[in-house]
């Protein structure tokens, strides 16, 4: 089985170094190098990713591989390499929460999600209301899909 992945860069690759990583597998870059596609065998996206970032560690600045497609749940696979502290200090919180150092992530990601998601909303509340205090709710509904159908 193989998994389409998606390797975000710590920063652009100079064409020489594209040029190395392409010797070792087949990879795909955007306009300025810093994102790059490659397809990987593996029984799991998990596997897959592993074995891709195995493999490409020592020849580029990888920073998040992540699968290409979400699964039949709508997720993405996320894998990042920590550092040693990091992964410790991961491992001991998760340990402390009673969580796999995985599922501790998972939920810490999505409240974190969550929290950005009720600030926008509240920004946009008041940015709202701030609209309102100069203009009727008809006009700013009116300028509002006037903005969205706009090319």
């Amino acid at each position: 089985m193989h998994h389409a992945l998606e390797i975000v860069l710590t920063r652009p690759l100079t064409a020489a170094e594209l040029r190395r990583a392409a010797h070792n597998w087949p990879l795909a870059a955007n306009h300025d190098t810093s994102r790059l596609m490659a397809v990987a065998g593996g029984k799991t996206p998990e596997r897959a990713a592993h074995r891709l970032r195995q493999r490409l560690t020592g020849r580029l600045p990888i920073d998040v591989i992540t699968s290409h497609y979400p699964d039949a749940y709508g997720h993405v696979l996320l894998n990042i390499a920590l550092p040693p502290d990091a992964h410790t200090a991961l491992q001991h919180n998760a340990r402390r929460a009673g969580q796999s150092p995985e599922r501790f992530v998972r939920e810490a990601l999505h409240r974190a999600l969550a929290e950005h998601a009720d600030r926008e909303a509240d920004r946009l509340d008041h940015a709202v209301r701030q609209l309102l205090t100069s203009t009727t709710p008809a006009h700013l509904l009116s300028a509002v899909g006037h903005a969205l159908t706009r090319p």
